[in-house]
């Protein structure tokens, strides 16, 4: 289990270790007292499995990390009120518990599957699973992935995604990215969110956010926005844009992306196991000729 939280056991993979599951017994036929190589190689077949699945379909995934309340679905709602007409916009969103989310993004018209994780304080790839069987691929150019609400641990599991997108509220403080390396460096966009209240706060400095982001030698974009004001919106409208069509573009050659995971977050919920290889990654074959007979 995770060394820290013990969170690598969840409602979608807990299967795997209880009675007669795949994991519920080591080679010798004793149970299993240490799973967690097994079930994160096994979290990252699934995600390799659910990328392809994707990448099939031509759906580019976009997970959305935070701590709680740093705005992730009031940027759902203006992103899909911005793209609405313009790309075909799909949500799975994940909560401990009810469907608040989901809801708001529904009365937008956009599909949204909720998962509620229970204890879970983060998604993981069978629960993305569980979500995409539920939704119309081939229906889908946009699909956001809300993870739970976290700074620690959804930095750490590949979900079968494509770019990872990390928001900091300026009411969190700007020295969170040197509080939480694992996540800050697993961003491809770092978006400084609820930018309209800097005007009443005297305590967040954006370039001092940016400086401490920069100190992880993460290069991604740094864009500041209110959802609520509609500030900077155009910059992230334009990054997705620009990143959905080099992902169109990469797909014919193949050459989709296959998630690098930060390496302080593989350590810590992996221990010594070791990464699952890209072979492990990418060894099913799909016919091509009957979608509807895909496994995934």
């Amino acid at each position: 289990m995770c060394n820290t939280c013990g969170c690598n056991i969840t409602p979608a993979n807990e299967h795997l270790v209880q009675s007669e599951g795949r994991l519920a017994y080591t080679e010798d036929g004793k149970a299993a007292v240490t799973v967690l190589q097994s079930l994160l190689h096994e979290n990252d077949h699934q995600a390799g499995h659910n990328r392809q699945h994707l990448d099939y379909f031509g759906a580019l995934a976009v997970n959305l990390m935070s701590a709680p309340g740093s705005g992730k679905t009031a940027l759902l709602e203006a992103t899909i009120q911005a793209l609405g007409d313009e790309f075909r916009i799909a949500v799975i969103e994940g909560d401990l518990e009810t469907e608040n989310d989901a809801a708001r993004v529904r009365a937008l018209g956009a599909p949204a599957v909720q998962i509620t994780t229970g204890s879970a304080c983060h998604l993981d790839a069978h629960m993305v699973h569980n979500g995409l069987h539920q939704l119309d691929l081939a229906s889908i150019d946009l699909l956001f992935i809300e993870n739970v609400g976290n700074l620690v641990c959804p930095a750490s599991f590949d979900l079968g995604h494509h770019l990872n997108v990390i928001l900091l509220s300026v009411t969190e403080g700007d020295d969170k990215p040197a509080k939480y390396p694992v996540m800050f460096r697993s961003a491809d966009l770092l978006l400084l969110t609820k930018t309209d209240l800097l005007a009443v706060l005297d305590d967040f400095d954006p370039a001092t956010a940016e400086a401490y982001f920069r100190q992880l030698a993460n290069p991604a974009p740094v864009v500041m926005v209110s959802a609520r004001r509609g500030n900077g919106l155009d910059a992230w409208l334009a990054w997705l844009r620009d990143n959905l069509q080099a992902y169109r573009q990469r797909l014919p050659r193949d050459e989709t992306r296959s998630l690098t995971l930060a390496e302080e977050g593989v350590r810590c919920h992996r221990s010594s196991a070791p990464a699952a290889s890209h072979a492990d990654h990418h060894h099913h074959h799909y016919d091509h000729h009957h979608p509807g007979h895909q496994e995934i």
